[in-house]
């Protein structure tokens, strides 16, 4: 292998290394060789701005999209005209992957933020997929983990208290994070208040009221959008999920960090 193509890869592995398009990147077995090949299929779009549309709802699929850093939101519009947010997708998450089964995207994605992200032309790595066995299973692993990320959130969500909602919404972020190797205890929302109660479903009012009462109680510390969580545990207890080793692994992540 030459002198360039070891540089290469050196350079991807760096370039993803908090993406999740590094398990794509390196699955076991996978040869240089087809590594250099989905690295050029991958195109590193420039950043979009706060506001920018990265996709409409009713357009054809011919892009998957992983966030290198930045935050983006999906949506619909309801019958009635309304928004109504699906999902707010962060550093290493692939956005795109509901539009597969029809070929059309059925919702909207706008960034927050400045936000980086990587395009990837789904029919290319389809066709690369096909004759990568490795790469293929890393594929489908990462649809089954973002699509159950997805489940998990809404089953915590669904017909909860305004405090057990807004508690595992700030735990889910805080694993999400956690897996893609940042601090699962520090960490900034993105997303505006109103937004947010829009996922949630609550009158951003309660939002805010959750968040001030969190703060009182010694729960999180909340510095305009930098959120620090204190009491994993009561947070825990609140959504209503005890998971004593989830506590144990975020103070592992931190002493580590």
């Amino acid at each position: 292998m030459s002198n360039n193509n070891v540089m290469r890869i050196q350079d991807l592995k760096q370039a993803c290394k908090s993406c999740s398009l590094r398990d794509l990147c390196l699955p076991l077995g996978i040869s240089p060789n087809d590594l250099e090949l989905l690295e050029n299929i991958i195109s590193r779009k420039r950043p979009v701005h706060r506001g920018d549309v990265l996709y409409q709802a009713g357009h054809p699929l011919s892009c998957l999209f992983a966030v290198r850093a930045g935050c983006i939101k999906t949506f619909i519009i309801t019958d009635d005209g309304e928004e109504q947010i699906t999902g707010f997708h962060l550093p290493g998450e692939l956005l795109g992957l509901d539009a597969i089964i029809h070929d059309v995207h059925p919702c909207t994605a706008v960034a927050l933020e400045t936000t980086s992200v990587c395009e990837i032309p789904f029919d290319q790595l389809e066709e690369l997929a096909s004759h990568t066995p490795s790469l293929q299973h890393q594929l489908f692993r990462i649809m089954s983990r973002e699509l159950q990320s997805d489940e998990q959130l809404m089953l915590l969500l669904g017909k909860r208290a305004s405090d057990a909602r807004v508690a595992a919404f700030l735990l889910n972020l805080s694993d999400r994070f956690g897996q893609r190797g940042f601090s699962r205890r520090e960490f900034n929302l993105s997303m505006s208040r109103i937004d947010i109660s829009n996922y949630l479903g609550l009158a951003v009012e309660t939002v805010s009221r959750m968040f001030s009462r969190f703060q009182t109680d010694g729960l999180v510390e909340i510095d305009r959008r930098l959120v620090t969580i204190l009491d994993v545990d009561a947070l825990q207890e609140i959504a209503g999920i005890r998971t004593p080793n989830d506590q144990q692994s975020m103070r592992q992540s931190d002493t580590h960090s």
